[in-house]
């Protein structure tokens, strides 16, 4: 099998893995479609993520035609699956609870496990979710990074008019846009980089983008911060209305919180990590089926794999969304 290789931070390069000719039982082989190249996947790129290992296939936002399936197995050859990444134990009392995201024997494909940045990918079939026909390549390679967002909207109730701040422009801020405008909500969109704003003013013109420094106190009654940095998870505490609510989706190492404050404005600060399975991926297949959900902004850019340099560069650089691989002739 060819794929792609991570033998340590920043040196990624095509390498031949051995052909696994019988699969388990409780196992299916996908036909890799499309990869897209995440935020996590430039983190394990430039070594910025502590609980990843090396040597790594990277990838983990797999989309995939079904080409074998082992004897216990139910979905049908030939149909188009997505990934869901992050094995768990399935015995923990966090995954008794249906909490599989917290389960503390986690692991993550493309990061502490090989991947899926190959021509073809083995993985069991609890992992695997099937896509509708009807569902584009384009959108259905959306599921997963869309379901890290559904997962913490539905934290919140957010409706026609609910005033909505998203701090971080990049891919999964843009989907945090693209649902809470699905949802009707009056949002304004912060980033310190103009060109991103940019971006989001020319296809979601309906939309407030504003400068950190522009935005003033006690605005909004839903702040969700993608961005991962420490400033913007403090000013969260700043604009954000009293008795509002505040969803970390970014993680930053360390943050200060004016806990007298958070007190005083009676706010409730969610964390949300990745997402419940399989419900919230079916959901946002929901919303993905719906061509009035417009999510054609995400991908700045589908390359293929032969020039995975290129969307590396590009990746890494902060100045584009979602940069998607083709397998496609791999």
């Amino acid at each position: 099998m060819k794929s792609l290789y991570l033998d340590k931070p920043g040196e990624v390069a095509f390498t031949t893995l051995p052909d696994i000719e019988k699969i388990a039982e409780d196992e299916v082989k996908l036909r890799v479609i499309y990869g897209g190249i995440c935020g996590s996947d430039v983190g394990v790129f430039k070594g910025k993520l502590p609980h990843a290992s090396y040597p790594v296939v990277p990838g983990h936002e797999i989309l995939g035609e079904v080409v074998a399936v082992g004897s216990h197995t139910s979905i049908e050859l030939g149909k188009r699956a997505v990934v869901q990444p992050n094995s768990f134990c399935g015995e923990c009392e966090y995954c008794q609870a249906g909490n599989t995201n917290i389960c503390p024997e986690k692991k993550s494909l493309g990061i502490n496990e090989n991947g899926g940045f190959q021509n073809e990918f083995i993985v069991k079939e609890k992992y695997v979710i099937e896509v509708p026909d009807a569902l584009s390549n384009e959108r259905a390679v959306l599921v997963e990074p869309l379901a890290v967002i559904v997962h913490a909207l539905e934290k919140v109730s957010i409706g026609p008019g609910t005033s909505v701040a998203v701090i971080g422009c990049g891919t999964e801020g843009m989907l945090a846009v693209a649902l809470a405008s699905y949802f009707g909500a009056k949002i304004t969109a912060i980033d310190i980089n103009p060109e991103k704003l940019d971006k989001v003013k020319e296809h979601y013109p309906d939309i407030t983008t504003l400068h950190p420094e522009e935005v003033h106190c006690n605005q909004f009654e839903i702040v969700v911060e993608v961005a991962g940095v420490r400033a913007s998870f403090e000013q969260c505490l700043d604009i954000a209305k009293p008795g509002g609510a505040v969803i970390s989706v970014g993680f930053p190492n360390i943050a200060e919180i004016e806990v007298v404050r958070m007190v005083r404005k009676e706010l409730t600060i969610y964390g949300s990590i990745i997402y419940n399975v399989p419900d919230d991926f079916y959901t946002s297949i929901y919303y993905l089926m719906d061509d009035k959900f417009y999510v054609e902004p995400i991908i700045s850019e589908i390359l293929p794999v032969t020039a995975f340099e290129e969307a590396y560069e590009k990746a890494c650089s902060g100045k584009y969304r979602k940069i998607v691989l083709d397998f496609n002739n791999f």
